[in-house]
């Protein structure tokens, strides 16, 4: 394991999982995820605690508690949230997302967050380490199992933000309307701005009603292969504001 890294200059310090790095996938669905109003949200399959940290840092009336299947990875998060003075506002939980409803009531939560597996199973190359092959594709848990997840935790109301990749997006749909969170917020995200989307940015509601808002595209790089402003703001969060 790597020492522990600020996130950002003065930010907050991560001491990260081998089979998970924090990756723009996170960082950009953290930073989509309006956390207005929220008081207890879950992180399902929150690694070392990325995502929880960011989130925890936007809004300072937020519990988050992580679910993680791996043992040394949910250690690693509990870590990081004590080394952030962050433990009395994060909780993980060791275990398996697809027994939620064994974990936690139903509507426990009101924010839901996943960077779940991105690629279905037997679908291109499986990585040796066991760890890695179940980050990249849905070998522990489906889309399926990460909907039907966020939809017994969820209250009435609660929202459920996630990334995933672009070509999977009207399968995504349909799920999660299987599962009563109605689609109602959609960012393409494109590594240029003549690029096809290389990623989705969706956020559901559980028991809302029809309704869809397209926002405008996120661009990561401009014509000279350079961060775009709106991308480095993504990776320094404003200070936490009271909801």
């Amino acid at each position: 394991m790597a020492d522990r890294e600020e996130l950002w200059p003065g930010g907050p310090v991560l001491k990260q999982a081998a089979h998970f790095r924090l990756g723009t996938d996170c960082v950009l669905l953290t930073g989509f995820a309006n956390t207005a109003g929220a008081r207890r949200g879950i992180d399902l399959g929150c690694a070392s605690g990325a995502a929880m940290l960011l989130l925890l840092l936007r809004n300072d009336r937020l519990h988050m508690t992580g679910l993680e299947i791996v043992p040394e990875a949910a250690e690693l998060a509990r870590e990081n949230m004590a080394a952030n003075g962050l433990a009395e506002r994060g909780a993980v939980v060791t275990g398996d997302l697809r027994q939620s409803r064994a974990l936690f009531r139903a509507g426990s939560f009101d924010l839901a967050v996943a960077n779940p597996p991105f690629f279905p199973a037997g679908s291109g190359p499986v990585p040796a380490d066991a760890d890695r092959a179940a980050a990249r594709g849905e070998l522990l848990c489906s889309l399926e199992d990460v909907c039907a997840a966020a939809g017994w935790l969820l209250q009435t109301g609660g929202r459920f933000c996630l990334v995933h990749r672009p070509e999977r997006l009207a399968e995504l749909f349909c799920t999660l309307s299987r599962h009563a969170l109605e689609p109602k917020r959609l960012r393409l995200v494109c590594k240029c701005a003549d690029s096809a989307p290389s990623l989705v940015l969706v956020e559901a509601r559980r028991g809302g009603k029809p309704g869809l808002t397209i926002e405008p595209q996120l661009v990561l790089y401009d014509a000279d292969g350079r961060e775009t402003a709106e991308l480095k703001r993504f990776y320094t969060p404003p200070p936490a504001k009271k909801t």
